[in-house]
């Protein structure tokens, strides 16, 4: 991130928006939101990476929009103005992926529409798009966005290899369905691995990790 201060594209409070929720700021793992999509689709990793690249391209337009007009819309009625903005945005992701993964947006269908109560979203909105510019407000929101995306690619990562024996659909551990090369290796694939509450281990294993590595995140 240091790179961007040389040459003058982002200023040091510019870099933290994006570099503190990719660590002591985790949008999953310190202020523990968004869960539930952790649990819910990370046991492919294909999943995972669209499910992140939508919230993605949610937050960072969201989070735009919601500064262009913050000073028009009235403290009575933001909530509302909020979800609508969202719903507009998750409405136009889904019919993308409608039109070009059919498939996998059948696979998504539902957990898309439920980024619309994805607090770690409204969260922004609230906490730094209301009180903020437009560019410090897209880099607050894809700075979370790329927080939250990480723990979901590395929970997708490790759910599908060590229960599908695969990375994408495509075999790493051995054949699916010619399992000699798998059992060569002396591994087999662990179904318990594609269960949601193994989901919740992994983030809790991650969350362990980083609090050993970062003293000051563990609370007193």
């Amino acid at each position: 991130m240091g790179l961007f201060n040389k040459v003058g594209l982002l200023s040091k409070k510019d870099e933290k928006l994006i570099s503190d929720p990719l660590s002591d700021n985790n949008p999953i793992t310190v202020q523990v939101l968004g869960i539930c999509s952790a649990l819910a689709i990370t046991a492919e990793l294909e999943a995972s990476v669209v499910m992140s690249v939508s919230v993605l391209f949610v937050m960072g337009v969201g989070n735009v929009v919601i500064s262009m007009i913050r000073n028009i819309v009235p403290s009575k009625i933001r909530i509302i103005v909020q979800l609508t903005v969202i719903a507009t945005l998750v409405i136009i992701v889904d019919l993308v992926l409608k039109a070009f993964a059919y498939e996998l947006s059948k696979t998504l269908s539902v957990f898309i529409g439920l980024i619309i109560t994805n607090c770690i979203i409204m969260g922004r909105f609230e906490a730094f798009a209301l009180g903020n510019g437009l560019w410090r407000s897209f880099l607050d929101g894809i700075g979370n966005a790329f927080g939250y995306a990480v723990i979901l690619v590395i929970v997708g990562f490790f759910r599908e290899l060590l229960g599908s024996g695969t990375l994408w659909g495509f075999a790493v551990l051995g054949d699916p369905i010619d399992k000699t090369y798998l059992y060569a290796l002396g591994y087999e694939n662990n179904g318990f691995m594609l269960l949601s509450p193994m989901a919740l281990i992994v983030v809790g294993i991650i969350i362990w990790v980083q609090r050993a590595r970062s003293k000051h995140l563990i609370e007193e």
